[in-house]
């Protein structure tokens, strides 16, 4: 069993936090207002998930998960740089511009979320994944007709074994999952994102990850 804490408690963190739970992980789901429900955290309750503020979130579990938007997460991570000492740093979320309530332009183009993150965080391990799919199918890959692939970055072998570990909670089967190697890799993963709104616009919020097909 794991300590895991989850930044951000929107459809994204309550999906995660269900689900490791439910495969026997210790999770505290880490939100700005801990005593606000939101409509998100409904079902996402039990003895194995605790609500916190962010910065104790932080502090007292081993594995965090960011969940927080991501054009506003470098700066709401910075700030935890004491308390996220030590810690894996699992990034999930893509840093875009809003256009109407669809992901737009990169923040970052020409470099990655992740590796602005792993730069001012450099006590903290820092590994990308999940970021290349709608939220349910973070935690039911085998809903998807065809394979799903899921993209793992990062600079330190070890983390990213242990991410991949619960990656298999999650219910990814080895063969779908892609160690694309250091963080710089992650801007290729982010990059993806910019295909989401045009098929969001087409499709709606039908099921569906950008995958490897071989």
């Amino acid at each position: 069993m794991t300590s895991i804490g989850i930044l951000g408690a929107g459809r994204v963190g309550a999906n995660l936090a269900g689900k490791l739970a439910a495969a026997g992980h210790h999770v505290v789901l880490g939100r700005r207002d801990p005593d606000e429900r939101t409509p998100a955290l409904t079902g996402t309750t039990g003895p194995r998930v605790s609500f916190s503020d962010q910065r104790t979130t932080a502090r007292t579990t081993d594995v965090v998960i960011n969940a927080t938007p991501g054009d506003s997460a470098l700066d709401r991570l910075t700030g935890l740089r004491a308390e996220l000492a030590g810690k894996i740093l699992v990034d999930v979320s893509n840093a875009t511009r809003d256009t109407g309530g669809l992901p737009g332009d990169l923040c970052y183009p020409g470099s990655s979320l992740a590796e602005r993150l792993q730069a001012a965080l450099p006590d903290t391990r820092v590994v990308k994944t999940l970021n290349t799919m709608l939220y349910m199918v973070m935690t039911a890959p085998g809903m998807l007709a065809t394979p799903p692939t899921v993209y793992v970055s990062g600079d330190d072998a070890s983390a990213k074994t242990t991410v991949t570990g619960l990656l298999g909670d999650l219910g990814w089967q080895p063969g779908w999952i892609e160690d694309l190697g250091d963080i710089t890799t992650a801007r290729a993963t982010e990059a993806m994102i910019l295909v989401v709104p045009h098929v969001l616009r087409r499709h709606g919020l039908e099921p569906f990850a950008v995958s490897l097909a071989r």
